[in-house]
C-alpha cells in the first residue's frame, strides 16, 4: 500500500483493532525497529500519566495547541522570530494584529465573523456513542515530517517557553489525552508545513505530508511501567507528497471528504470522555468546554459525525462562556449581571466577573463548576458551588445559579506555579490559595447585588407557603420549651419571628446606568482635618456614587480605567467594583505605622473624558484590628442607609421555617422544586444570620410505610415523630457544623447542608421506630435485661 494511501486509510479507521490489523497487514506493528520512544524518554509514562485527570480537561489541552499553531502560524508567515520583540508580546496584541479581533475578544466580532475564523480549527467526533473517536484539525503553522520529532512528539523541551503570545508553554505536546484513549492509547498525527512559512526554510521536507501512530506498550523485561512509542521506521517519520488530503469532514454524516491543504490532523481512538458527556457534542460536551475555555482566543467547529444521532443541526461554532452568555443574556442571566471587580491578594492582582443565571437556567453552562480560575481565558481549575454555601458566604438559595469567573493572567510566575499543578486542571493546596478564598468569601458576601437576589429568590420559594406552615414551628418552639437541652441549640432564644421582618432594610431599586460617568464622587468627604480612620493591616472600604453601568470597567468595548495614587506615587494595592450607582473601593493598609496621615486620590478616565474624574481624601492609620470572640448569633448592623445595599438584619430569628416537601406539589412543594427522591428526608437552605429554611418530605418511602398500616388517628402522631425527629437532627448537625467550622478551616470539610441530607436519608427508616421504642421503655425494662452481678 502507498503511504498516502496508508495515511487515509488510518483516519478512516473507527476502532483501535482497525488500525492494528492495517498496521500489521503493513509489516509495522509488530517490529520493534518501527517504534521509537516518544518524547526520547525511557520513563515517559510517568510524565504523560501525571496530566489531566479528566477527559474533557485533557482535550482542552489539545484545542489550546491548534489555537497556539494558528497564532504561531501567521507570525512565521509574516518572517516575524516568535521569540523576538517584533512579535506580539500577548496573546491579546496577536489576536488584534493577526486576526483584527476588536482588544482580543471575540464577543467584539460578529457570529459570521465567528463562523468565518472557526473554518480553522475543527473538532470532529465519529464512531461509537459510547467510547467515540475524536479528530482535532487546525490550518496553523504545521509541521514538516523532519520537525515532528522535536514538536508534536517531543516532551520537556522549550519550544514555547519564550514566546509571549501562546498558550502552551508545558511542552507535553497534549500528551494528556493518551490515557484516555482505547486500551493501546493509540492516536494518529498527521501535519505539513503551511507553505507560506515553508518558502522561509531550507528543510529538504517541507513539502512533504508526515504522518504517525502511537501507542502504548505494556512493561518488558521487568520494567515497571509501561512507555509511549511512535511508528518512525529506522527513526524516520513516514511521509509522501501530496497537494491535498480529502480527510476533512464533509455535510452530515460525512465525516470525511474535504481536502487538507496543509496544518495538522491529530485522531484519538475509542475516547474515554464518560457517560456524562457522550452525547452529540453540540450539547454537553460543548457545554463544559465552553466553561473549561470561558475567554478562548480563537472560536472552533464542533462536528458531530457520528450516525443515527437525532437533533437539529450537526455543527456548532464553540467561542467559550463569555460569548454564549453575551448572545442571549437577557434569557439567561439575572438583571444588572454579570458584574466585575478586582482584587489584590498577597500582591498578585486578579480580575474576577460574577455571573448570576436565572432560575433553571444554569444547567445549560455548568455543572459543579462555582470559581472557575482562568489563564488567557483558559481554565486551570476551579472551586465546586459548594463555595458559595460556606458560612462566610452565605448564598445558598443561588448557590446553584453563581459562576465567577476570576482570571489569574497578571499574576507572576512563581504564584503561577504555587497555585496550579502542571496539569493545569487543578488547584494546589497553599497559602495563596487560601488567601484568594478568603477574600472571594468577602467579596460575595458583601456584593449587594447577590444578596438582593438570594432575599428574592428565598422569598420566592418559602413565603406563599409560610402561613400554611406556621403551626410546624409553634409546636417546634413548645417541644423546645419543654427541653433545657434542646432550647440551647439556639443562642438566640425562642422568640418565633417572620424570616422577612427586616428592620431598616431598604427595598431595591431600578437603576439604569450610563455607558459612561457624569459623576464619580465620594459619598462621604474625608479632609485633611477630618480623615477616615484605618487600621493597619487591615482594609478598608470608600464608597463613591456614580451613574455608569456596572461593567464599566471590564467591558471589551471603551472600558473605563481607575487609578489611585498613594501621596502622590500610583498603587496597584487596590480594588475596586460596581453595582447600580455606587462604587466601593477597598485598599489594604500596609507599608505604614500607627498615627500615619496618608492621601489618596483617584482618577477614572475614558475615551470620552476630557479630563479624569479626580477625587481626594484622607486616611489616618489607628491600632491594628484585634479579633473579638463574639456570640455566633450576633450580626452587624445595616452599614449603609442606601437603597437595595443594606445589611440584612432579621428581627429576632431564631426557629427554623419548616416547610412539607410532597411528591405532586400538593403541599406548595415538589420533589422537583428541591431535587428530592423517594428516599431523601431533610435540606436545609440559608444562612446563621438570614435564619434557616428545613424542607421534610413527607412523601419519604419510610414514613409512608410506617404509615401505610396505621389508623387514621394515629397518621398524624406518625407525621409530626417523623418531622420534628428529623428537624432536630438537622439542628444537632448545623450546630455541631459551625462550631467545627470555627474551629477548623479545612477547605475539603463536608458543608453542614449536604452532612444533613445525607444523616437525614440514613436515618429516615429508623427514626420512627426508634422513637416509638425507645419512648415506650420503663425503668423496669432496663433493669431486667442487665446481666445479675455475680
Amino acid at each position: 500500500m502507498q503511504l498516502k494511501d496508508l495515511c487515509i486509510a488510518l483516519v478512516q479507521c473507527e476502532t483501535e483493532d482497525e488500525v492494528i490489523e492495517l498496521l500489521i497487514q503493513e509489516k509495522y506493528w509488530d517490529r520493534p525497529e518501527n517504534w521509537q520512544l516518544f518524547g526520547s524518554d525511557e520513563n515517559n509514562y510517568s510524565i504523560i500519566g501525571n496530566q489531566q485527570s479528566k477527559p474533557e480537561a485533557a482535550i482542552v489541552e489539545k484545542i489550546i495547541n491548534s489555537v497556539d499553531a494558528m497564532l504561531m502560524g501567521e507570525c512565521f508567515r509574516r518572517d516575524t522570530k516568535p521569540e523576538s520583540n517584533e512579535a506580539p508580546q500577548s496573546i491579546r496584541e496577536a489576536l488584534i494584529e493577526y486576526f483584527q479581533i476588536f482588544d482580543g475578544k471575540l464577543t467584539n466580532i460578529s457570529p459570521k465573523e465567528r463562523s468565518q475564523l472557526s473554518e480553522n480549527i475543527g473538532f470532529v467526533a465519529t464512531g461509537q456513542k459510547t467510547n467515540p473517536n475524536y479528530a482535532i484539525f487546525d490550518k496553523g503553522e504545521g509541521q514538516s515530517p523532519s520537525r515532528l520529532h522535536d514538536t508534536i512528539l517531543s516532551i520537556r523541551k522549550s519550544n514555547k517557553l519564550r514566546i509571549p503570545f501562546v498558550q502552551g508553554k508545558f511542552n507535553m505536546g497534549g500528551t494528556g489525552v493518551f490515557r484516555f484513549c482505547g486500551e493501546k492509547n493509540i492516536q494518529l498525527v498527521i501535519s505539513k508545513r503551511h507553505p507560506g512559512i515553508a518558502e522561509y526554510e531550507s528543510d529538504p521536507m517541507k513539502d512533504f505530508w508526515g504522518f504517525t501512530i502511537i501507542r502504548r506498550d505494556d512493561p518488558k523485561d521487568g520494567a515497571r511501567s509501561s512507555n509511549y512509542k511512535y511508528l518512525a521506521p529506522s527513526n524516520h517519520i513516514l511521509f509522501f507528497p501530496a497537494d491535498e488530503l480529502l480527510i476533512l469532514p464533509c455535510d452530515y454524516p460525512e465525516a470525511y471528504g474535504k481536502a487538507m491543504q496543509w496544518g495538522t490532523y491529530i485522531k484519538f481512538f475509542e475516547y474515554k470522555i464518560g457517560p456524562g458527556l457522550r452525547t452529540n457534542i453540540l450539547f454537553d460536551l460543548y457545554n463544559k468546554l465552553s466553561v473549561l475555555m470561558p475567554h478562548i482566543a480563537l472560536p472552533v467547529k464542533l462536528y458531530e459525525r457520528r450516525k443515527n444521532y437525532q437533533g437539529n443541526s450537526f455543527e456548532t461554532v464553540l467561542s467559550g462562556l463569555s460569548v454564549r452568555v453575551d448572545e442571549d443574556r437577557s434569557d439567561n442571566i439575572e438583571e444588572n449581571f454579570p458584574t466585575s471587580g478586582s482584587m489584590t491578594v498577597s500582591g498578585q492582582k486578579m480580575t474576577y466577573s460574577i455571573y448570576v443565571f436565572k432560575k433553571g437556567k444554569h444547567e445549560n453552562f455548568t455543572k459543579d463548576e462555582g470559581i472557575v480560575f482562568t489563564i488567557n481565558g483558559q481554565t486551570h481549575g476551579y472551586l465546586s458551588k459548594a463555595f458559595f454555601n460556606r458560612k462566610g458566604v452565605g448564598m445558598n438559595y443561588i448557590a446553584e445559579s453563581i459562576l465567577v469567573i476570576l482570571d489569574c493572567s497578571e499574576i507572576d510566575g512563581r504564584a503561577r506555579e504555587d497555585l496550579f499543578m502542571n496539569s493545569r486542571d487543578r488547584l494546589s493546596t497553599c497559602p495563596l490559595k487560601t488567601e484568594i478564598e478568603k477574600e472571594l468569601e468577602d467579596v460575595l458576601k458583601k456584593h449587594p447585588g447577590l444578596g438582593i437576589l438570594k432575599d428574592k429568590r428565598r422569598r420566592e420559594e418559602i413565603e406563599s407557603k409560610l402561613s400554611d406552615q406556621q403551626p410546624l414551628t409553634e409546636v417546634l418552639q413548645e417541644i423546645l420549651k419543654k427541653s433545657p437541652t434542646l432550647s440551647r441549640l439556639f443562642v438566640q432564644g425562642l422568640k418565633l419571628n417572620s424570616p422577612f421582618n427586616l428592620n431598616g432594610a431598604a427595598n431595591a431599586v431600578e437603576f439604569k446606568g450610563k455607558e459612561f460617568p457624569t459623576i464619580f464622587s465620594l459619598s462621604k468627604k474625608f479632609s485633611h482635618d477630618n480623615p477616615k480612620q484605618a487600621h493597619l493591616n487591615s482594609k478598608f472600604r470608600i464608597e463613591y456614587i456614580t451613574d455608569v453601568n456596572n461593567d464599566y470597567f471590564d467591558r471589551s468595548k471603551n472600558p473605563g480605567t481607575f487609578k489611585l495614587f498613594v501621596n502622590g506615587k500610583e498603587s496597584e494595592n487596590k480594588d475596586i467594583n460596581l453595582w447600580n450607582g455606587y462604587g466601593f473601593l477597598n485598599v489594604f493598609i500596609t507599608n505604614s505605622k500607627v498615627g500615619d496621615l496618608i492621601h489618596f486620590r483617584s482618577e477614572v478616565n475614558d475615551v470620552s473624558q476630557v479630563q479624569p474624574i479626580t477625587e481626594e481624601f484622607y486616611v489616618k492609620v489607628i491600632e491594628p484590628l484585634i479579633k473579638k470572640q463574639t456570640n455566633g448569633g450576633e450580626r452587624k448592623p445595616p452599614s449603609s442607609n442606601h437603597p437595595g445595599i443594606d445589611a440584612k438584619k432579621p428581627d429576632g430569628f431564631a426557629l427554623p421555617t419548616i416547610i412539607e416537601v410532597s411528591r405532586d406539589g400538593r403541599t406548595g412543594h415538589s420533589w422537583e422544586q428541591q431535587s428530592f427522591t423517594e428516599e431523601s428526608a431533610l435540606k436545609v437552605k440559608g444562612s446563621e444570620e438570614d435564619g434557616y429554611d428545613f424542607f421534610v418530605n413527607i412523601d419519604n418511602i419510610h414514613l409512608l410505610s410506617e404509615i401505610k398500616p396505621a389508623k387514621s388517628l394515629e397518621v398524624q402522631i406518625i407525621q409530626a415523630k417523623y418531622k420534628f425527629g428529623l428537624v432536630l437532627i438537622g439542628l444537632a448537625l448545623l450546630n455541631e457544623t459551625n462550631i467545627q467550622q470555627k474551629q477548623d478551616d479545612q477547605e475539603e470539610m463536608e458543608t453542614a447542608f449536604t452532612t444533613i441530607e445525607k444523616v437525614s436519608q440514613a436515618v429516615s427508616p429508623i427514626i420512627i421506630p426508634m422513637i416509638d421504642t425507645l419512648g415506650a421503655l420503663e425503668t423496669q425494662d432496663i433493669i431486667s435485661s442487665m446481666p445479675e452481678e455475680v
